[in-house]
């Protein structure tokens, strides 16, 4: 069996409960997103305007506290009652699985800066905001599959 996944049994049918988990998930899941993005955000812009950096560190930079503070919300809030291993395996991959979803961001913006070679604040911003919806997707989906799993019963 892959380190990535975990066998568990095979649940057909979806009940209430299972629908009022699934929406609180993602109404969690969208709150620490926007903590994360007045971060990810606040941060590159402050990064790049305000102190001079350059296009796509300053979208690193705050990318990476946005992680760690995700991590923290995520595991501690938004999927409190999904299993942990406790050995670092969640966290390695958390961490993993964010820097495909800052490599994501990061090309939305290098693309946006390098190749169609616009460089004002609105479509550095419109490159951001975009490759942060992409790559929230893929996190949102990554997480649920292979970090915050369902307990095992």
């Amino acid at each position: 069996m892959s380190t990535l996944q975990r066998s568990r049994p095979v649940k057909t049918v979806k009940t209430l409960s299972d629908y009022r988990t699934f929406a609180r998930e993602l109404l969690t899941f969208g709150f620490v997103g926007f903590l994360g993005t007045v971060i990810t955000i606040g941060g590159a812009n402050l990064l790049r305007h305000v102190l001079g950096g350059g296009p796509l560190t300053s979208v690193i930079v705050p990318t990476v506290a946005s992680t760690i503070t995700s991590y923290v919300l995520n595991r501690h809030w938004t999927f409190r009652h999904r299993d942990s291993d406790g050995t670092g395996r969640e966290f390695a991959l958390f961490f993993g699985l964010n820097g495909v979803g800052m490599v994501i961001q990061v090309l939305c913006t290098g693309f946006t800066y390098y190749v169609l070679n616009l460089h004002g604040s609105v479509s550095y911003n419109a490159a951001l905001v975009a490759g942060m919806a992409l790559g929230s997707w893929f996190r949102y989906w990554s997480y649920r599959k292979w970090i915050f799993t369902p307990a095992v019963v």
